[in-house]
């Protein structure tokens, strides 16, 4: 297949493009920046969203879309923090939809990035695909973001609506903060401890991605979680004991809402999320279980 990727300089979009590659996909980068980076047979980087730009011009017919482009959440969220992490999805996901207009075939999916904080925070409900959205900040970013990509419907293009979890993997996302305190003998509960993190390993949102783009079957909301979320304790405990570091210095809630404003209800706050639609195509998890996940990113063996 033939893959245009925004965000595939990113975390997820860095690994995505290597394993798609692997697997004799041919894949188009789209980038501001094309040339920071070497084209090869299989990966194409395209120039876009500067003023000169003509990327329909540069690819081929495209099979699948994948957008994972937008600002990211880590940082003080002051309002210009807030209208950048707003804007930026919306914008580019705005742009991608104005490309496939001017594509004279258009891609039979478009694979969009969500977030689970679509549906809100929790301590006591679970949330599936069929679950309404919350009304908190991400809630609203997440439903204005998913809004704007379904309009790619009306071009005849599958939409999935991919809801990330906490994405557990070693070189990006939140996993390295999380487990820093642990690397110094100061890990504990986060806040109550009672907050659920629904999670997922890295090599399953490639996979989820892959699924998603292969079964015709599935489209709007994909849950991109584990199928065991647990609470931060249950968290921070099974961290600690693949890490072989204690357990004990739990950080307050006051010191994190202090140092890091809003932003903490990414920390503090979270969600029982289930991957149902996942479940119901039979997807095949690689990493279902948190101890099993954490063990493979860390090269930790049970010995």
């Amino acid at each position: 297949m033939k893959v245009a990727i925004t965000g595939g300089t990113g975390f997820v979009g860095k690994q995505l493009v290597s394993k798609l590659v692997s697997e004799g996909h041919e894949v188009y980068v789209l980038t501001r920046t094309p040339n920071k980076y070497k084209n090869d047979t299989r990966i194409h980087y395209v120039g876009w969203l500067n003023k000169q730009d003509e990327p329909e011009k540069e690819l081929p017919t495209i099979d699948a879309f994948i957008n994972l482009a937008g600002d990211s959440l880590f940082g003080y969220w002051t309002k210009a923090k807030k209208k950048r992490i707003l804007e930026s999805r919306i914008t580019v996901t705005e742009k991608v939809i104005d490309l496939m207009k001017r594509m004279d075939k258009k891609p039979s999916v478009l694979i969009n990035a969500s977030a689970i904080g679509y549906y809100g925070t929790s301590t006591s409900a679970s949330f599936t695909e069929q679950s309404k959205s919350g009304n908190d900040f991400l809630s609203v970013v997440t439903n204005q973001w998913e809004n704007k990509a379904q309009e790619a419907e009306r071009l005849g293009v599958r939409v999935v609506l991919a809801r990330f979890g906490v994405i557990l993997g070693k070189d990006g996302g939140a996993l390295p903060l999380m487990a820093l305190p642990f690397h110094f003998f100061a890990g504990g509960k986060v806040g109550s401890g009672l907050q659920w993190v629904s999670w997922v390993h890295i090599q399953d949102v490639i996979g989820f991605i892959q699924f998603a783009m292969e079964n015709d079957k599935i489209s709007g909301p994909l849950n991109v979680t584990a199928p065991h979320a647990v609470k931060n304790h249950e968290f921070s405990k099974t961290l600690a004991y693949v890490l072989k570091k204690p357990y004990w210095l739990p950080a307050p809630t006051f010191a994190i809402r202090t140092v890091l404003g809003e932003m903490s209800t990414l920390v503090l706050q979270g969600q029982a999320v289930y991957p149902t639609i996942a479940e119901k195509y039979n997807y095949p998890f690689q990493y279902p279980r948190l101890e099993t996940a954490l063990r493979d990113i860390f090269n930790k063996s049970n010995v």
